[in-house]
């Protein structure tokens, strides 16, 4: 039978975020993206119609329009973005284990294809952004991008009293859905995939390697992938892995990790018994780390697989102490429950994204 899996890039796949290093290219690029990443978060999550989380991309465009930034930029930043430890294994592993393997993603495909070609997935399996600067360019007049460079100036005003989300939205509405249509920009002309698009990728995905969702896997850990996990956990098993507030409470599966071959283990239980099979491991993994167990790995050679044993003894996977892999059981987790692995998952995610660990 096969199965599939679908991967966010940004996080599982590779810690970096690359559109955030892109715009830190620029002087105060990096306060304008976390602004705008905020003001995403809120739009989306208060359910704006024709809005889906992650729209940041498109956001972001007319900045780096005005700034003269391009494709290749965007390539060259790619291009220094490492991988999360452990994923060119694992994708190989589930490959060779007959998985296919897709990407869903907002990234801009300049980095989404670079990404994927450096572990083995083929272009075809990756869904990501379209992204074609020259022609947005085209698109904004002068007039628009004096606006823009004003603009700037307001946002970092804004960085320093983030905590006015009102403030943040009435600036930032009336700038990009009120103004800049005044000249002839759509802003949501580019057609970001997050939040419900990466369902519609997900369903394409499946039909086009002629299995049901009931055979599928969905790996995520922030706002854009909450509607993917949450369907993906419907019908079959959703992953949050080093996931945020948006993204654990939606998922089946928690795993907090330094490494993603650890989620071998839950691919090899669903390939086995289904989300029975991944819960009753999940479950007798969370007892044996609560016991403080310091056996690890031969405490829990028996739940791991072969491969992970074999890395594990052999020295080519290590582990510290304080950063055992961490499996939690998420569908009927009380509110306080959620609360504590969400705390877990956070520590594990700040230990591996740095500075975009904070961005929704």
């Amino acid at each position: 039978m096969t199965r599939v899996v679908f991967f966010d890039l940004e996080g599982p796949l590779s810690p970096q975020d690359n559109a955030y290093e892109v715009m830190s290219s620029i002087e105060n690029g990096d306060k304008i993206f976390e602004v705008l990443s905020r003001y995403d978060d809120i739009i989306s999550l208060e359910g704006r119609e024709g809005y889906e989380a992650g729209d940041t991309l498109a956001l972001i465009v007319p900045f780096l329009v005005v700034h003269s930034i391009s494709e290749r930029d965007i390539r060259k930043v790619s291009e220094r973005a490492p991988l999360t430890s452990g994923a060119r294994e694992l994708v190989s592993w589930l490959k060779s284990d007959g998985w296919q393997v897709f990407i869903i993603s907002t990234s801009y495909e300049q980095h989404a294809l670079n990404i994927g070609a450096r572990l083995g997935i083929e272009p075809e399996n990756v869904f990501c952004t379209r992204l074609d600067l020259s022609e947005l360019r085209r698109r904004l007049p002068a007039e628009a991008l004096t606006l823009v460079r004003r603009v700037e100036k307001e946002i970092l005003e804004l960085y320093e009293t983030a905590s006015n989300e009102k403030h943040i939205v009435e600036k930032l509405d009336e700038f990009f859905f009120e103004e800049l249509p005044k000249h002839g920009y759509d802003v949501l002309g580019l057609q970001v995939v997050g939040g419900r698009r990466k369902v519609e990728a997900m369903l394409a995905a499946a039909e086009k390697s002629g299995v049901r969702l009931e055979d599928c896997i969905a790996v995520g850990d922030s706002i854009t992938d909450q509607k993917m996990l949450e369907e993906a956990r419907k019908h079959a098993v959703s992953v949050a892995f080093n996931g945020n507030e948006y993204a654990v409470p939606f998922a089946s599966v928690g795993l907090a990790s330094t490494d993603l071959r650890f989620l071998h283990v839950i691919c090899e239980a669903f390939a086995k018994g289904g989300k029975n099979e991944v819960k009753g491991v999940a479950e007798e993994w969370e007892q044996r780390i609560s016991a403080q167990s310091q056996e690890f790995p031969q405490g829990f050679a028996d739940l791991l697989t072969e491969r992970l044993v074999s890395s594990l003894r052999s020295g080519e996977l290590r582990v510290a102490e304080e950063w055992y892999p961490q499996l939690h059981w998420l569908e009927g987790a009380g509110a306080r429950r959620v609360k504590e692995i969400i705390r877990i998952h956070k520590s594990f995610r700040k230990h591996l994204r740095g500075a975009a660990a904070k961005l929704g």
